[in-house]
Order: C-alpha cells, then sequence, then structure tokens
C-alpha cells in the first residue's frame, strides 16, 4: 500500500508553521520542501526558521546544488529522511554516510530528465529514490505519469529501496501511481488548496488502496 504524505512548498513562514500543525493533526509523515534558490528556481522557508513537531516523521527534500552547506544544520533538525538531488556537484557520498551517522535515511531525487542509472554508485547506500514529475519548486503542476517507468528500473538497482513519487499527484491519478508500484506519493496542492485538507487527505488515501480498472 502507497504511503500519502502531505507536502509544504512555500516562502511564507506564517503559511508554513500554519500547514505543519493543521497535517500533524492527519498525517504521521510530512514532507517539507526548502530551497535557497541555487537548484530551483524559488527560495522557500529555510532551514534556520525551521523546528519540527516532536513525533512527527519528516521528510526533507533539500533543493540546493551545494547539500553540504547544509548539513550541519540538517542533522541538528533530525529529519527521519533528507532527499537530495542527483543532479548536483556535490560530494554526496558523504552526505550518505554522514546522514548515516546521525540515523538520518538517506534518499536520491532524480529529476524528470535523469536516467536512473545514473545513481547506480550512490544507491547501495540510498533508503530512498525519489521520482520527480512536476514543476521544481512550485506546487499545483501536471503530474508526468510517464516517470513512472523509472518504478522497474529502479528496483532492478535495489530491489528493497522506498520509491518515492512527488509532482502533481492528486485525487484523479493516486490509483495509477500506486498500482505503479510506487511507495510512497508525495501530494501538495491537491491536499494544501483543499477546502478541507483532513478530509482531502483521506480520500486520496482511500483511493490509493483501491483495487481494479481505473474508471
Amino acid at each position: 500500500m502507497a504511503a500519502i504524505v502531505p507536502t509544504i512548498t512555500t516562502d511564507d513562514k506564517a503559511v508554513f508553521d500554519k500547514n505543519l500543525q493543521a497535517f500533524a493533526q492527519f498525517s504521521k509523515r510530512i514532507q517539507i520542501d526548502t530551497s535557497d534558490g541555487t537548484f530551483a528556481a524559488t527560495t522557500m522557508v529555510g532551514l534556520d526558521n525551521m523546528e519540527f513537531p516532536a513525533g512527527a516523521q519528516i521528510d526533507l527534500h533539500l533543493m540546493t546544488a551545494k547539500p553540504s552547506q547544509y548539513l550541519e544544520r540538517v542533522i541538528e533538525l533530525k529529519p527521519s529522511l533528507c532527499i537530495v538531488h542527483i543532479e548536483v556537484d556535490d560530494d554526496l557520498m558523504r552526505i550518505a554516510q554522514s546522514l548515516h551517522g546521525a540515523g538520518i535515511k538517506f534518499g536520491l531525487a532524480l529529476l524528470k530528465g535523469t536516467y536512473p542509472r545514473r545513481a547506480q554508485q550512490l544507491i547501495s547506500e540510498a533508503d530512498h529514490m525519489m521520482i520527480f514529475a512536476g514543476s521544481l519548486g512550485a506546487q499545483g503542476g501536471q503530474a508526468d505519469l510517464l516517470q513512472y517507468e523509472k518504478v522497474p528500473i529502479i528496483r532492478a538497482l535495489k530491489q528493497d529501496i522506498e520509491i518515492g513519487w512527488d509532482g502533481g499527484a492528486n485525487l484523479s491519478n493516486v490509483r495509477a501511481l500506486a498500482h505503479a508500484g510506487i511507495d510512497v506519493i508525495n501530494v501538495g496542492s491537491a491536499i494544501t488548496n483543499a477546502p478541507d485538507s483532513a478530509a482531502m487527505y483521506k480520500a486520496i488515501s482511500e483511493e490509493a488502496e483501491r483495487k481494479g480498472v481505473l474508471i
């Protein structure tokens, strides 16, 4: 069964705090996107302005060209998982080892044009592989569903790795994503912009569990 994970993507600290508090009421696992403008075109709430609620399982998606610059702060925050992009020019093996040494899972993200075998040397260290299929640094984009063709390629590289999906997931496509063998489906605007976020989270979670032909 795919886990539905609400995602926070914002440059507004008040919105960040509001969504984090709200999402923690109905989901134990939450993804937080952060960007300093060096990898994604937008900036978001920075790590120095973040605190995580006790007991929350936080997936931190670090969109920066130099994740090593933030490694010390990430370890202080102690998310459950920290995801960095394979496309950056940094020592990702050292980052993986440092995160594991601090008890934090290491994740890799692949942009739409990145072939999974590019991550082959790092995948032995990775706990999670995110297939990014939306608009980097923004919510509300269209999902490129052809990206789930990467799932069997990733499985062939590491059978037991957790595979995540980020970008455009909503009530109309979440069942297809879940049936494609994806373990974690991050959902942004579909939950954030819903009149009742908790009800939408429940509806998307139930849709992901449904079996049978998509009609």
